[in-house]
């Protein structure tokens, strides 16, 4: 195998659409030789030169020389068959996720390439162990998993098939890092990593609107004001598409053998079998102009006349986080006279639970989420028959000190805990399974989907224990094995450690 820090290492890369032309600037950004192949007439010409024209942006924008940029086109040629890859010591392979089309490539890849060059795949979603299933030598084949835009993304999965060698993984990661990517270890599984990490984020969400807790802007305004993600789960499946997102979440739970952890709900099919793709359509969880902006968004705020409250009774005084909230409305707290708004915090439990295991008036309790950042939005939860009165005097109290008030159907963990402990549990599960290591899954997590912290980072920042108790109540409360903890979260929260803790 040929050092892959040599500056003449020569990387072929089969398939000039979206994702080759990214594998080719990256690539030869990094210093690498490149030869271009694509089965269709005309196909890798016309990817070269949209290669071409982005180097040359590139220059207008003064983000590299003109120099270096005719020094990448010096180094860029294209094959006209296929057996004018045989000098390339890597063949990246970035055809259409088709089992048979990649067995057909790799075949003759493998009669024209030396015996030690490696071949890696760019699939999403086929296993490297099936694709490198007939060839003779599948221990140099491996997965180099790109992710779209691929200039910009700089994340690539390095995927370790059952008899990829160690060299090679190690040779990815070299040559990773030389594209300017960050490569993180996977190991060969359904969804790889950020594919199936990313099911709870939407599924979550779903299910939260498949029970009629919040609506879908509900979801999404907390999601991002209380724990800083860019775009809520909704936002986010209209984005990338509905034709996209639904299949793949059927793909990863039919591959998982059904776990009810990965499960989807019939609002994500019914919108994929109407056409509601999302942007692309026009429409999808929300309607979209031609810009692809939003047409009348639907308020996530509760708005109310009332007069906002000033003293409240409270039921969980010694939750610091409460404490904090009721500071910053700059709420009074005097002894219940059986007539005060009666605020409470809890984790994993629903008001109505809450109030059967307190004796808390239920008419009266007001159920506040004090977790995650309350700066700019809280949510607010009753019990069915509760005083609506308590409710609207408690939100106006937080609309007048400018923060957004969003109001809840009860619902065990509310809305932020649920979705953040069923991500957190997600990874803590990838961990537990030995998918990758417990650092490389808050990096591929941040960097492939934009989250503002990685999953074992969110359980660090709740704390093991309270994402233990937020998921045992919750399963306890639905009865769904959907809740179940990992048994990588249980370990460290019963032994005080962090989520990081290997072994």
């Amino acid at each position: 195998m040929a050092d892959p820090k040599t500056q003449g290492l020569v990387v072929g890369v089969v398939g000039c659409g979206a994702m080759g032309q990214g594998i080719i600037q990256v690539s030869l950004q990094g210093g690498l030789k490149v030869v271009a192949y694509d089965a269709k007439d005309g196909g890798a010409e016309a990817g070269v030169a949209k290669v071409i024209e982005l180097l040359d942006r590139l220059v207008e924008k003064e983000r590299i020389s003109a120099a270096d940029a005719e020094a990448m086109k010096a180094a860029l040629t294209v094959a006209a068959d296929i057996s004018d890859l045989a000098p390339c010591q890597l063949v990246v392979e970035a055809v259409f996720e088709d089992i048979g089309v990649k067995h057909e490539v790799f075949g003759k890849l493998e009669a024209v390439v030396a015996q030690d060059a490696i071949l890696a795949s760019n699939t999403s979603s086929l296993p490297i162990g099936s694709i490198a299933r007939p060839l003779k030598h599948p221990e140099r084949v491996a997965g180099l998993h790109f992710f779209n835009p691929v200039p910009l993304m700089r994340l690539v999965e390095v995927i370790k098939g059952p008899a990829t060698s160690d060299e090679v993984i190690e040779a990815l990661k070299t040559i990773g890092d030389r594209m300017g990517r960050v490569p993180v270890v996977v190991k060969d599984s359904p969804g790889f990593l950020v594919n199936l990490g990313g099911r709870a984020f939407t599924t979550e969400g779903l299910a939260l609107h498949h029970e009629q807790v919040a609506t879908e802007a509900q979801i999404d305004a907390i999601m991002r004001d209380c724990a800083h993600f860019r775009m809520g789960p909704f936002e986010l499946m209209d984005l990338t598409g509905i034709d996209v997102n639904y299949p793949v979440s059927m793909i990863v739970f039919e591959q998982f053998l059904n776990d009810p952890r990965l499960h989807t709900f019939p609002h994500h099919r019914a919108l994929y079998e109407a056409g509601r793709f999302g942007r692309k359509t026009g429409i999808g969880h929300f309607r979209y102009d031609g810009k692809g902006q939003k047409i009348d968004p639907p308020s996530p705020d509760y708005l109310t006349d009332a007069a906002p409250a000033e003293v409240v009774a409270c039921a969980t005084p010694e939750d610091t986080e409460l404490a904090a909230v009721i500071e910053q409305l700059g709420l009074v707290v005097r002894p219940d006279d059986g007539a005060l708004p009666i605020l409470a915090t809890f984790h994993g439990e629903d008001a109505t639970g809450f109030a059967f295991r307190t004796g808390t008036d239920p008419k009266r309790l007001v159920a506040i989420d004090a977790t995650g950042d309350t700066s700019k939005r809280l949510t607010l939860m009753q019990t069915p028959g509760a005083n609506r009165s308590c409710l609207d005097a408690v939100a106006a109290a937080v609309s007048a000190k400018g923060i957004a008030a969003t109001v809840i159907g009860d619902s065990p963990g509310f809305v932020l805990q649920r979705m953040r402990a069923m991500i957190a549990n997600l990874g803590c599960e990838m961990a537990q399974i030995g998918l990758a290591t417990p650092q490389d899954i808050d990096t591929a997590m941040k960097l492939g989907l934009n989250y503002p912290m990685g999953p074992l980072e969110i359980v660090e920042d709740l704390g093991a224990d309270r994402t233990f108790t937020i998921l045992q109540e919750l399963q306890a409360a639905t009865g769904d094995p959907r809740y179940r903890p990992s048994l990588w979260l249980r370990r460290r929260a019963l032994l005080g450690l962090s989520a990081h803790t290997a072994g």
